[in-house]
């Protein structure tokens, strides 16, 4: 038996390592398999599209924030994993009577190097969690210090992860910390997600692929209010996703930069 404590500071108890884990974020279903968790793993979101093998043959509970709780009481997990901003509270609340929750709160990369480790330590997975934790530190020290880095530092963006309403990823967001490790500055000033100043002028406008799925369609739109900036489509789950796909966000990074001094 032994006691965990989660990023919100919560301490769950476990009898054995779990074998019946839930997972309820895209980014930490991805790590689960990564860490080589196979088949402990009973259930994940409609929203957990990698690895394409999980996504196809587990059981789906519902999206991130519209879980379905009868399907998870009848995978009998034994481990809950979920995440403050992508679940939805009460949702998470109404699980607490079948199995322990194990939550994560993400804003950076130390944070997500925290719930890397944790949940190696949660799923008996720590040498595979260093291990990865130490590879994605070295990609990340290897593009703080390139050249096209160095380059573009200090140049404004605005990230937009919504249109109708035009909603920008804001400061204290997992999103922000990745353009700064970028050398971008977020012009966006307000906190999570705010609808944005249509009148401001950044280098460049960041158009993601998700949430919301922007297209060549939108961007008329854009040229129009943001005549001055250059328009670039990015992939969001290099930005937002904060489990083992950061592994491969420092090279993407440095390809995309590399695509904005052209």
């Amino acid at each position: 038996m032994c006691n965990f404590t989660d990023q919100l500071n919560n301490t769950i108890r476990l009898e054995s390592s779990p074998c019946r884990i839930v997972s309820l974020v895209p980014s930490q279903t991805e790590l689960l398999y990564d860490l080589g968790l196979g088949d402990r793993v009973v259930g994940i979101t409609k929203f957990c599209i990698h690895p394409k093998e999980w996504f196809r043959t587990k059981s789906r509970v519902g999206g991130t924030k519209n879980i379905d709780i009868a399907k998870i009481k009848a995978l009998q997990p034994d481990l809950i994993i979920g995440n403050k901003e992508e679940n939805d509270f009460e949702n998470i609340e109404s699980l607490r009577g079948i199995a322990p929750i194990w939550m994560s709160d993400i804003s950076n990369l130390s944070d997500a190097y925290a719930m890397i480790a944790s949940l190696g330590k949660v799923t008996n997975s720590v040498a595979e969690s260093l291990a990865l934790i130490d590879d994605i530190k070295v990609g990340f020290n290897k593009l703080k210090n390139s050249q096209v880095v160095r380059s573009l530092r200090g140049k404004s963006v605005h990230y937009f992860i919504w249109h109708d309403p035009d909603m920008v990823a804001g400061k204290s967001t997992f999103i922000d910390a990745m353009l700064l490790e970028c050398g971008l500055h977020n012009l966006t000033k307000e906190a999570r997600y705010p609808e944005v100043d249509l009148s401001s002028n950044p280098d460049f406008i960041f158009l993601s692929s998700e949430p919301f799925p922007f297209k060549e369609k939108h961007l008329a739109y854009f040229k129009k209010h943001f005549s001055e900036s250059k328009l670039v489509f990015v992939d969001g789950e290099m930005f937002s996703w904060y489990g083992s796909r950061l592994k491969k966000a420092p090279e993407y990074f440095e390809s995309l930069l590399n695509e904005l001094t052209n």
